[in-house]
């Protein structure tokens, strides 16, 4: 058994459990057999890269992660990569991605005057949290029913798992955010019948 089959055993095995799927469940999704992906998680298997794409597909990661062990120290993404995404006003570069007993999104956000973002843009989980760092300009941040107003310097942590807002309040603000979501799903109480 190689040490690189090992690697791909272990994130396989780590990625498949924390989204809580069975081994039945994954060959389903990324349309490999049961058996294929039995011997890549023993580390007896030598997966092409087709499966390993496969795989990272179905699992919601890049391949490379199957390829890297966790807990790598060490990410650079230069300037000269900035891939920006807008919408309405709204920029933002996704910095870096980070899994492990949840999920951790940096990004930088960017806001034109006037623009305003009312609501999660996606549904975060119970216990997801925004950190925001303004790097420049004046922010209006936080939930709805209670958000503040930060200057370059100024950082607010605030729950993503409730209607949230980002309004600039200068010609351009800026501003690094991290969201923390759990990786597990979390369940409400259970009501008897």
């Amino acid at each position: 058994m190689s040490d690189s089959n090992q690697l791909v055993a272990r994130n396989v095995r780590r990625y498949r459990q924390e989204r809580g799927l069975s081994l039945a469940e994954l060959a389903r999704r990324s349309g490999l057999s049961k058996q294929t992906l039995s011997k890549v998680e023993q580390g007896v298997g030598n997966p092409t890269v087709e499966t390993l794409t496969l795989l990272g597909s179905a699992l919601e990661i890049p391949a490379r992660r199957l390829l890297t062990e966790w807990g790598s120290p060490v990410f650079v993404q230069r300037r000269a990569e900035d891939v920006w995404s807008t919408d309405a006003g709204l920029s933002e570069r996704v910095l870096d991605e980070v899994y492990g007993s949840g999920h951790v999104r940096n990004h930088i956000l960017r806001l034109e005057r006037g623009a305003t973002t009312s609501g999660p843009r996606v549904a975060e989980p119970p216990g997801s949290l925004h950190h925001v760092y303004v790097i420049d300009g004046r922010l209006k941040a936080g939930p709805l029913t209670d958000p503040v107003v930060l200057e370059a310097g100024d950082f607010v942590r605030f729950p993503g798992d409730v209607p949230y807002t980002y309004e600039s309040l200068s010609e351009v603000v800026t501003a690094h955010v991290v969201s923390t979501l759990p990786q597990l799903r979390q369940f409400g109480p259970s009501i008897g019948g």
